[in-house]
């Protein structure tokens, strides 16, 4: 009887042990930075011509992205990939470096992605299959294809989500859509695409934000932290 009661007793410890590793266990938060795509070198050759230097830029401004581990605390494990050649960024190159974080990732990881970080995520995840359990995708100021917009959609290229998002639906977790009404780069009618092809994705329509660029964004810290 004594024997059975030990083993019973080293069986809750155990239980007990396992809850606490759980608990301590940090969330892991991957997100995707924004950039430029061109259909051509020429154009790419272009922009970088007529490129206007934002000096205050300079000084290390940051961004919401960048302040996550200040405002999500220290729950979470923010990994903020530098993804290549951002001011020219071509989608295979994107997939073949995002694929070297994913051995990385843990069950239950969450990702966001912002500007064509997002559409680089919509894409990826409806594309292909990712062998770890998303709790959570993020899609902030996002473009979708911007197909009414040809001049915007030559510079999206072969970032441009496709029309079916079963599979992001599938295997993204629970999905959020970000987009400020007065967003200067991505036009609104690109968040009725993403809520049409993902029905059952939360969407935040916000005022006065621009392209979401702003130090903070306490919108998506209230909804990483309830998922």
């Amino acid at each position: 009887m004594v024997f059975v009661e030990r083993k019973i007793q080293k069986v809750r410890n155990f239980v007990i042990l396992v809850g606490k590793l759980l608990n301590n266990m940090k969330k892991q938060i991957f997100a995707i930075h924004g950039g430029d795509a061109f259909a051509t070198y020429e154009e790419y050759l272009a922009n970088l011509r007529n490129w206007e230097i934002d000096i205050d830029r300079l000084h290390g401004k940051h961004d919401w992205k960048n302040n996550f581990p200040q405002d999500l605390g220290d729950e979470y494990d923010v990994f903020l990939p530098e993804m290549p050649n951002k001011r020219n960024a071509k989608y295979v190159e994107w997939k073949i470096w995002f694929e070297k974080f994913v051995p990385f990732m843990e069950e239950g990881a969450i990702l966001v992605g912002h500007s064509l970080g997002g559409c680089f995520l919509a894409k990826y995840l409806a594309e292909e299959t990712i062998p770890k359990r998303i709790s959570a995708t993020f899609l902030v100021a996002a473009p979708y294809d911007e197909a009414e917009n040809p001049e915007f959609a030559k510079h999206l290229h072969d970032f441009a989500a496709p029309k079916n998002l079963e599979k992001l639906a599938a295997q993204g977790g629970n999905i959020f859509l970000y987009q400020s009404k007065d967003d200067p780069v991505v036009s609104f009618t690109e968040l009725a695409k993403y809520q049409q092809a993902l029905p059952g994705a939360t969407v935040r329509v916000l005022e006065d934000r621009g392209h979401i660029g702003q130090e903070h964004f306490p919108e998506i810290i209230e909804d990483i932290k309830s998922v």
